[in-house]
């Protein structure tokens, strides 16, 4: 057995090369990256360059007038900057009630946490479109919010109507879109030492203080990560804009839908998508870039 030993090889044979290794490894996943996402946003990228004539259809052209109509068009403008300024501001509320949220709910014993945080991440279980249709039942011509403020004699019923409204509109995708902030922010609170917070108080600090000069600047990370999910997926949200939106309040994702389905005119439509992901790409990456530098500054 010894003699034996002694014949085999120290390491065993390699059929490919040690710098292959990691991307072998990773090839299966990249390639059902590839089938699943990569395919769709190539198909609908060539689709962008093509025609559309009312008569014809589709035409197999490559041309860049479909990109020049959304540039061009004062329509789409107001369109797009509709669309970022509900982002902006679903983000900043977001943040607003998320990082406080997050904090106190770290703060909690268990088995209140634990039940709490189940609250909180509850909206994620449930549709997309139950969770807008029930916007709809609460702040629609007939819904709760307007019958409350009547039963009160605070305002008429119709003041509680935030259907068709920016209002309505961000609510509801605060509501939907909260909990990624919370989330984000909770596994920053984790990596938190409290010995540092109860050093701040025990030299004269206030708890605001606190929370604010040191709490804030160590989370930032985690309150980074969040805006920038929130926005991506407000940004990019159908759901809520096209159901409490209506026709009166498009944003982009509902025309690019209009486009596809109404008026079949699918190469705009296509233009209109790879234009909103191209933006929301380059504001995520700027956004990304300006905090890190601000972070890195802060630090030192």
């Amino acid at each position: 057995m010894a003699e034996l030993a002694s014949t085999l090889p120290a390491t065993p044979p390699r059929f490919f090369p040690k710098s292959l290794t990691p991307w072998l490894l990773s090839a299966p996943g990249a390639i059902f990256f590839l089938m699943l996402l990569g395919m769709p946003l190539l198909m609908t990228l060539v689709l962008s360059f093509n025609n559309f004539d009312y008569a014809e259809g589709i035409i197999a052209t490559f041309s860049l007038a479909n990109y020049m109509e959304v540039v061009q068009d004062d329509y789409f403008h107001e369109i797009f900057f509709r669309t970022y300024v509900i982002s902006i501001a679903v983000v900043v509320l977001c943040i607003a009630i998320g990082v406080p949220e997050a904090y106190i709910l770290s703060r909690m014993r268990s088995p209140w946490r634990s039940l709490f945080l189940v609250v909180t991440l509850t909206p994620l279980l449930i549709s997309v479109v139950v969770r807008t249709l029930g916007w709809v039942l609460l702040i629609g011509g007939n819904g709760l919010l307007g019958k409350t403020l009547e039963g009160l004699g605070i305002a008429d019923a119709s003041a509680g109507n935030l259907m068709y409204t920016h209002t309505g509109i961000i609510l509801a995708l605060v509501h939907v879109l909260v909990p990624f902030m919370v989330i984000s922010v909770w596994a920053a609170l984790q990596k938190l030492d409290p010995s540092v917070e109860h050093a701040a108080l025990s030299l004269g600090a206030s708890h605001t203080t606190v929370f604010r000069r040191v709490v804030v600047p160590q989370i930032m990370p985690g309150i980074l990560s969040g805006s920038l999910i929130v926005f991506a997926l407000a940004a990019s949200a159908f759901a809520t804009p096209a159901i409490l939106g209506g026709r009166r309040i498009k944003v982009a994702a509902t025309a690019a839908y209009d486009e596809y389905l109404n008026t079949m005119n699918w190469p705009l439509g296509a233009s209109i998508a790879v234009i909103l992901l191209i933006a929301n790409v380059v504001v995520v990456m700027s956004y990304n870039r300006m905090m890190e530098r601000r972070f890195r500054r802060t630090l030192g």
